[in-house]
């Protein structure tokens, strides 16, 4: 499978020139982007999708095959094993023939998620909680009204209840003195100014809105006071575009945090009919102590297109997180070693730039103990890894249908 992967790649970036060469030709570091990068993710989120639903499958298999044997007699039990057993044996002797050529560069990957980030990480309410605010009942017609409708406001917050005195375990877990509030580390509320970058990829499975079958989808982007409308940019007669775009928009936590990403239809008279849209509470994410601000790349790269696109280093970010997590350390030794907490970690320490030079560097040891954070002890959690999300865009109109 991964010689498949590679040689689909070549395939789409070579756009079928000389076929047959340009399968054996490594792919060439000037050749890449981020797009060789994004179609090398999403086959393996492809075949971790078909692993996951041929072992499904073998469960069900097995299951049914349980029942049977339960049910019938040995004997014919024993022909009807046998035939799944042979098969496995067929597969087994065809799989090893194929990886031997595989000593190819591999692309590096982000992660592509078939759902919303929240899914995957409690929503960001690792400790800001969202609660909507509804209006009262008044009169009879408000006895039918949805609770979407209800809606005047968000509160955000958190709220801790606990028994004094406190027991031991809790000021072993808080890390400092309990007493003093359960609450310290937390940011202050006073309002910040923030950069939101929002990179929209495609969009798959849109529904007609035109009577030939197909729409003209562009995007429209709203967040505070900003309203962007791409209009001039739709794609003409597709239900699967392929957008590619970025957008940048300047915003203002507490009052702008609800990014609203919407398609429209464009059409040429009357008014342009929306297909969807997906909104995305962009304070949970910044606040988060998952890091859903810009997630944690792979590899820590200096030009080419891996670059590293966080403003802050891997070695800052490790300071900041084991400062606010009262974490000791980073403690980068000889040897390709740092360490944090009472872990170890080891990695490379050298980095080329663009003209091949070699330098010293801890920006690699630092992204190793990022992509293991999760196991540091009591400050630890998963950091958001560099990812694409796929969210499902909903229409007001027809609700429950997902595109």
């Amino acid at each position: 499978t991964e010689e498949e992967k590679e040689k689909k790649k070549k395939k789409k970036k070579g756009g079928g020139g000389g076929g047959e060469e340009a399968e054996e030709e490594e792919p060439d570091e000037s050749m890449l982007d981020w797009w060789s990068k994004y179609f090398a993710s999403i086959e393996t989120m492809k075949e971790q999708l078909r692993q996951q639903e041929a072992a499904a499958a073998e469960a069900e298999e097995k299951e049914e095959m349980e029942i049977m044997e339960g049910s019938k007699g040995q004997a014919k039990n024993k022909e009807k094993s046998k035939g799944p057993k042979d098969d496995k044996k067929k597969k087994q002797q065809l799989a090893p023939e194929l990886p031997e050529k595989k000593n190819k560069q591999k692309i590096d990957e982000l992660k592509v998620f078939n759902k919303e980030l929240e899914t995957k990480f409690d929503n960001f309410e690792d400790w800001l909680h969202t609660f909507n605010l509804l209006r009262g009942k008044i009169g009879d017609n408000d006895d039918n009204a949805t609770e979407e409708e209800r809606i005047v406001g968000r509160f955000k917050g958190s709220m801790c209840v606990y028994k004094v005195p406190l027991p031991d375990d809790i000021s072993r877990e808080a890390g400092y003195d309990p007493n003093f509030g359960m609450f310290q580390g937390i940011p202050s509320n006073d309002p910040i100014n923030v950069l939101v970058r929002v990179y929209i990829v495609r969009a798959t499975d849109l529904h007609p809105a035109d009577i030939n079958g197909k729409a003209d989808p562009y995007i429209a982007i709203k967040l505070g006071k900003t309203d962007i409308k791409d209009k001039e940019n739709y794609i003409s007669k597709q239900l699967n575009p392929v957008f590619g775009k970025s957008f940048d928009i300047e915003a203002t936590f507490p009052m702008e945090s609800m990014l609203t990403v919407a398609i429209y239809d464009w059409d040429l008279v009357g008014t342009d009919d929306l297909i969807g849209e997906t909104k995305i509470d962009l304070e949970n994410r910044y606040y988060s102590k998952h890091r859903a601000t810009c997630g944690v790349s792979q590899t820590y790269s200096i030009h080419g297109y891996n670059t590293w696109r966080d403003p802050m280093k891997p070695s800052q970010i490790l300071s900041k997180l084991c400062k606010e997590g009262k974490v000791d350390g980073p403690h980068f030794g000889p040897g390709g070693r740092v360490k944090v907490a009472n872990m170890v970690f080891t990695g490379p320490t050298e980095i080329e730039d663009e003209n091949g030079q070699k330098k010293q560097t801890d920006e690699h040891l630092a992204l190793t103990v990022l992509r293991h954070w999760e196991d540091i002890p009591r400050a630890g959690c998963k950091l958001v890894p560099e990812h694409v999300e796929t969210r499902p865009l909903l229409n007001p109109d027809k609700p429950g249908i997902e595109q």
